[in-house]
């Protein structure tokens, strides 16, 4: 990579590169932080987590220093990016790249730590897992790059994970609006949160294999709303199902609590909310599994009890989604859905319509079969 780099700058781009924690880094920082506390302090934790895209930043920039490519590294306090006060899950509020610029303006090749940011009150704040895709898009709309690249271990946006079914194809556009969707129900090629920044700028993405040269995946504009077909399918197989009863309805409803709810950083998808014959109030979602979900969900749990209900959890789900103009009509789509899943013998425990995905929760044990199922059935 630090080779291809060199070639782009001496032929005359201007190189912002946006760089992630290598390999298992963050895992192996996080597990650091489990041995010892069950719930780590969330600015010391985004103390310790920012380490491992230092460590990026600085390595990288000496490889291209050894080619004689110019290039200095930045944390992202250093580049200028700002936000919010969210340890853990921090929201970018502005981008104010000084010293980048100048960098840019001395002909040298900027490396940027990603996944981080500095808050109002000058502490280090991380933006949750995928962040480095964030914070590259940010910086992409700051200085209006033409695109932003992202680089990654894979040929471009596939049609399903092909470790699971080895037909995927790769896709060789897709507009923002399906992006989102692929992003945000499972397909771990670009976070979600990046693709709603570009959305929201029109920043055209591209997604493309860091280990070879190949022609990936341009993501922009809108395709007409009338286009049908389902474009993928995603799965997650690491999903907790909460279900929560006999709460106390407060003066002014839930609102207080679900509120608080919204606070715990969680991942939380198919929020219904009910009330009992006897006014108390429940409520049942999943929550998808991700590093630090266990402490969020352990003050959930006392909160619950403070409140006089009850929690339950079922750790032996997973969820898998169709994505694509095809499910405008969501009734028909879980219709053809369940009626293939059927064909097979899986029962899915709920579904859930989105935009332009459906959402099945299945046994955990049936997600890659539901997923190389639906696929071979349905998509084109």
């Amino acid at each position: 990579m630090a080779a291809r780099l060199a070639r782009l700058r001496k032929e005359g781009n201007e190189i912002i590169v946006v760089v992630s924690a290598m390999g298992d880094t963050t895992d192996d920082l996080l597990a650091l932080a489990s041995e010892i506390t069950d719930n780590p302090h969330r600015r010391e934790l985004d103390m310790l987590l920012t380490a491992g895209e230092r460590i990026s930043m600085a390595l990288l920039s000496m490889a291209l220093n050894a080619l004689d490519c110019p290039a200095i590294s930045f944390t992202g306090s250093q580049s200028g990016i700002i936000t919010d006060s969210g340890h853990g899950h921090a929201k970018i509020k502005d981008v104010r790249p000084v010293r980048i610029r100048e960098e840019l303006n001395g002909g040298r090749v900027v490396i940027v730590a990603g996944f981080q940011g500095v808050s109002p009150e000058k502490e280090v704040t991380t933006l949750g897992r995928g962040g480095s895709d964030t914070s590259a898009v940010a910086l992409a709309v700051a200085f209006k790059a033409a695109e932003c690249a992202i680089y990654t271990d894979v040929d471009g946006v596939m049609t399903a994970d092909p470790r699971i079914v080895p037909g995927a194809r790769r896709l060789d556009r897709l507009d923002f609006d399906t992006m989102l969707e692929f992003s945000s129900r499972g397909a771990g090629v670009i976070n979600f949160r990046a693709v709603e920044l570009a959305r929201a700028y029109r920043m055209p993405l591209a997604i493309l294999n860091s280990l070879r040269s190949a022609p990936g995946t341009r993501i922009d504009g809108e395709i007409g709303m009338e286009k049908k077909g389902i474009a993928g399918v995603t799965a997650n197989d690491r999903v907790v199902g909460i279900q929560i009863e006999g709460l106390k309805i407060e003066t002014g409803g839930m609102s207080p609590f679900v509120g608080w709810l919204s606070g715990l950083g969680l991942d939380i998808s198919g929020l219904h909310q009910y009330t009992d014959s006897s006014g108390q109030a429940g409520f049942s979602f999943t929550v998808n599994e991700r590093p630090g979900h266990p402490a969020g969900l352990s003050k959930l749990e006392e909160e619950v009890k403070t409140r006089g209900g009850r929690l339950a959890r079922d750790e032996s789900l997973g969820a898998v989604s169709v994505v694509g103009y095809g499910v405008i009509d969501p009734l028909a789509v879980a219709a053809r859905c369940l009626e293939v899943l059927a064909g097979v013998g899986i029962a899915p425990r709920s579904f859930l319509s989105g935009t332009l995905s459906m959402t099945f929760v299945v046994p955990r044990a049936e997600v890659a079969r539901a997923v190389k199922t639906l696929h071979d059935t349905l998509v084109a």
